[in-house]
């Protein structure tokens, strides 16, 4: 089977994520090289490639995020809407953070001093 054929699941992952670049078969690896939206996306790619065990010996891969994330570190007093009014220009828009965090918010009206949350684009 062709390295191409191995590693398709990669490839369709990175189609749902509209990776923009080429997987390109040489010298017995694949060579995948291009651009995603958001780190989120690359990571999902990244995964993909991981479930194959002899990944490091067969893949040669530059993914990179277009997208940088803007993070925030949470002083006390801090709401996620009065963050989200900071950062993204309203308050209403603090769903749009409690999303991006959700990996370590479980409840939008319990952040903690400390916490670095990610900011998403406006």
């Amino acid at each position: 089977m062709s390295l191409q054929g191995t590693y398709a699941w990669a490839r369709k992952v990175a189609d749902d994520v509209k990776f923009k670049g080429t997987f390109d078969e040489r010298n017995g690896k694949l060579y995948i090289k291009g651009t995603t939206d958001t780190q989120d996306q690359a990571n999902k790619i990244w995964d993909a490639i991981k479930t194959i065990p002899t990944w490091s010996q067969e893949i040669v891969a530059d993914v990179q995020a277009t997208q940088k994330v803007e993070t925030y570190t949470v002083k006390a007093g801090d709401t996620l809407s009065s963050i989200a009014k900071e950062k993204l220009g309203s308050a209403n828009a603090y769903p749009k953070i409690f999303e991006a965090n959700r990996d370590q918010l479980s409840d939008p009206n319990k952040i903690m001093p400390g916490q670095v949350l990610k900011i998403p684009a406006a």
